[in-house]
């Protein structure tokens, strides 16, 4: 952490948010699903009775969050000047209430994000790669889309939405080329859905450029925009943030002076 205020502020950013991610429960994964996350292979519980090509389930532990939060204070206490924001990203808080509400309450969380990263079927949960492996992937983008209508609907806990373009990161090689335009109607039921909340859209860095995202949200009512870069390294804070602000500015969002850090429409 210490290591990415430091990165953080050669770029010149003006402060940072640390989103811990909280998940709960547990999915579906193949060994050749960690190959970036080698770190997470400990926590994978093996299931040699599965005929198919699912060989396990990932099951994190608990956030520290005592841990994380003395962590950030160690932070701010080291880089006095700089902003420097306590967060959590929940994984599916509309399928884990209680426990959401219990790590909440545990602690001051300056930024909390709501994020889907995986879905249910067959009686088992799954995250995208494994998703993509059995169904057409055009059925995987309208079933991620459908979960996240639900998420925002089914939980009030969070305040930034995460990745809305989460599941376009593992789009198949083995398909056509994605068409964002061929979802449009179904990304605008999204943002709709999370505008009527008046909550927050995070532009999200880390996957494929999608920059129709920035516009619907404007066309169907959202009034603010979080940057994340999604670094789970000092090495990816603040990727492509000068070309998100070039999108952000082109839809009439601007940067505000204040402990938030969201653009606002108008300034």
């Amino acid at each position: 952490m210490e290591r990415t205020c430091v990165s953080a502020l050669k770029l010149g950013l003006s402060g940072i948010a640390f989103t811990e991610h909280a998940d709960f429960g547990g999915w579906a994964v193949l060994a050749s699903d960690l190959g970036d996350y080698p770190h997470l292979r400990r926590f994978v519980v093996e299931d040699s009775s599965s005929g198919g090509p699912v060989g396990g389930t990932l099951r994190p532990p608990p956030l520290n969050a005592a841990g994380y939060l003395a962590a950030v204070e160690r932070c701010r206490e080291q880089f006095p000047l700089f902003r420097i924001l306590s967060g959590v990203e929940i994984g599916e808080p509309h399928w884990h209430r209680d426990a959401v509400t219990a790590l909440l309450k545990s602690g001051r969380f300056d930024r909390v994000i709501g994020s889907l990263h995986c879905l249910k079927a067959d009686g088992e949960t799954s995250e995208m790669p494994n998703l993509f492996r059995q169904c057409e992937p055009a059925e995987v983008v309208h079933d991620y889309l459908a979960e996240l209508v639900r998420l925002i609907e089914g939980s009030d806990r969070f305040e930034v939405l995460g990745h809305i373009d989460y599941v376009v990161r593992y789009w198949p090689d083995r398909a056509a080329p994605f068409a964002v335009a061929e979802f449009e109607d179904e990304f605008r039921h999204v943002l709709r859905t999370l505008a009527g909340g008046e909550r927050v859209l995070e532009l999200n860095t880390r996957g494929p450029a999608l920059p129709e995202m920035v516009r619907w949200w404007r066309e169907e009512g959202g009034r603010a925009l979080s940057f994340g870069s999604d670094a789970h390294a000092p090495s990816g804070v603040g990727r492509a943030f000068p070309e998100a602000a070039i999108v952000a500015r082109t839809e009439g969002f601007q940067q505000r002076d204040s402990a938030t850090g969201f653009w606002f429409v108008g300034g």
